[in-house]
């Protein structure tokens, strides 16, 4: 018989166009299944990845009242995130508390090798086995319950999220009506400029040597023009924004913005209680590696199907058949080397999740703290803007007074308008800022 020699590396070549050929055909096989899979036991994440395949938001106009407009936020991709992870946690947490599924043998046992049969030798079986192994139950336990902590966890930092974003909402409306205020003043005083320009014209027209004043109001008109089309670039930049949060421009009316008391309980933060969660969830990874130290259980059952030798020379046993079965469990044999660092890990988590917690309620009451001053600096700066006010009108009144007695000119009386529609602009950035530290300092609470 003729053997031919081929070298080792064509076998190898050979092999590999082989397992590229099963992979492509697998590529093209398996694909189409897998996708008739995902539509049978997930159809909800079809329907929700198409949710989000949907083009991209336009920049539109919707004049709703602000609790509409509230529940259209909720609808914000970020929630809806935190709110699937959510779901998906519970999941977990029911799937923790199952058994894993039973394993099932099929196999022969001690056939002869040279002479393969099942009734010449005494010990020769077919045998079916099943196996099911049972985890511990506190294990399964504290897995679930680290689900459902993740789940909780999930959930607050939703509806902190939800706070973020609603301040945010709210810190763009407050900006909007700002711009709109300072717009109107800027306007008019543009208009007073115009008038203050032709009274300066009669002036010089009469002989009086003021162009030094014509060329300052020329550098103020101007001051406003830019001033207004800086306004125009905020109010173009908010509208992008709105857009970001909602996916339209919302024309409402700001709700009753009041400072939320804050009782100093650090749980009364929302971050707080998202670093209070993570203790409680490093609290269940304690929990399971205790469990760790308890014994894994199973059992299994075997059934030997036996040929009788009755019949055959040299042999001569009966066919009845066997069942075997057995338990087994686990046995903390090596906790030095695995449970107990994996346990004083868990427990070291733990302590730095409480010093986590300490450091961002720390955080958080200087981050109150802080939106508390500029918010009572905003208070005191529109009261000391107002009592400039009332000064400047206070002496325009007495230069009408001359001006209506013959004295003097209108320019002064002017002057003193168009400083005061400056002062009042300012209260309306003021009065912005005083709303939007108390937006902040209530995005930071838990609300009732």
């Amino acid at each position: 018989m003729l053997i031919r020699y081929i070298p080792f590396h064509h076998y190898r070549l050979r092999a590999a166009i082989f397992s590229l050929t099963l992979s492509s055909i697998s590529a093209v096989c398996l694909t189409p299944s897998a996708l008739a899979q995902d539509d049978i036991y997930a159809p909800e994440l079809l329907v929700s990845q198409g949710r989000y395949n949907a083009p991209l938001p336009q920049a539109e106009a919707r004049p709703m009242r602000f609790s509409e407009v509230e529940a259209n936020l909720r609808q914000h991709p970020s929630l809806d995130a935190l709110n699937l992870s959510a779901d998906a946690y519970r999941h977990r947490a029911e799937a923790a508390l199952g058994l894993p599924d039973p394993v099932i043998s099929l196999q022969i046992n001690n056939v002869p090798f040279i002479n393969p049969s099942f009734s010449e030798y005494l010990p020769s079986n077919k045998a079916i086995g099943v196996r099911q192994a049972f985890p511990s139950r506190s294990g399964r336990k504290a897995n679930s319950l680290l689900s459902l902590r993740n789940a909780a966890q999930h959930e607050l930092k939703r509806e902190q999220q939800f706070a973020r974003l609603r301040g945010d909402l709210l810190m763009l409306l407050i900006e909007e009506r700002s711009i709109d205020g300072q717009r109107d003043y800027a306007l008019a005083r543009q208009t007073k400029y115009d008038e203050l320009a032709d009274i300066i014209d009669i002036e010089i027209n009469a002989g009086r040597p003021i162009v030094f004043r014509l060329a300052q109001v020329d550098v103020e008109r101007t001051e406003v023009s830019r001033t207004l089309a800086r306004l125009d670039g905020q109010e173009s930049e908010i509208e992008a924004a709105f857009v970001n949060l909602l996916g339209f421009i919302p024309q409402t009316d700001l709700p009753d913005l009041s400072k939320t008391v804050w009782t100093g309980q650090a749980l009364r933060f929302y971050g707080v209680r998202v670093a209070d969660a993570q203790v409680a969830i490093a609290d269940a990874e304690v929990q399971r590696a205790k469990a760790d130290y308890k014994p894994d259980w199973g059992a299994n059952l075997t059934y030997q199907q036996r040929e009788s030798s009755q019949g055959l020379p040299r042999s001569n046993f009966d066919g009845d058949d066997w069942v075997s079965g057995g338990i087994s469990f686990t046995i903390p044999l090596w906790a030095r080397d695995r449970q107990d660092p994996n346990l004083r890990a868990a427990k070291i988590d733990k302590n730095a999740s409480l010093a986590r917690r300490m450091a961002i309620a720390r955080r958080f009451q200087s981050e109150w703290s802080r939106y508390d001053a500029k918010r009572e600096t905003a208070v005191q700066n529109i009261s000391i803007l107002k009592q400039k006010i009332s000064a400047i009108e206070a002496q325009t009144a007495s230069e009408l007074i001359s001006y209506e007695a013959g004295m003097g000119d209108y320019s002064p009386i002017l002057d003193g308008e168009i400083a005061v529609l400056m002062l009042r602009a300012e209260i309306v950035k003021e009065e912005a800022t005083r709303d939007q530290m108390v937006v902040a300092m209530n995005s930071l609470l838990v609300t009732p």
